[in-house]
């Protein structure tokens, strides 16, 4: 089973739940932080809308 460890937003979205989320500026910076927490947190990055990534552990 997946799990969502963390969101990734631009700023103005609203978005809440029980997972950390990560707040952009704008789009380029959204990229920049999803990619970088991908790469902490060992999960996947997925575009759920635009504006919208959430990082995804897919090991369970």
């Amino acid at each position: 089973m997946a799990t969502i460890k963390a969101v990734a937003v631009v700023e103005g979205i609203k978005v809440d739940g029980g997972a950390p989320i990560f707040y952009a500026k704008d789009e380029a910076e959204l990229q920049q932080l999803a990619f970088n927490l991908e790469k902490i947190l060992d999960v996947n990055a997925h575009v759920l809308k635009p504006g919208t990534f959430i990082l995804v552990d897919h090991k369970g």
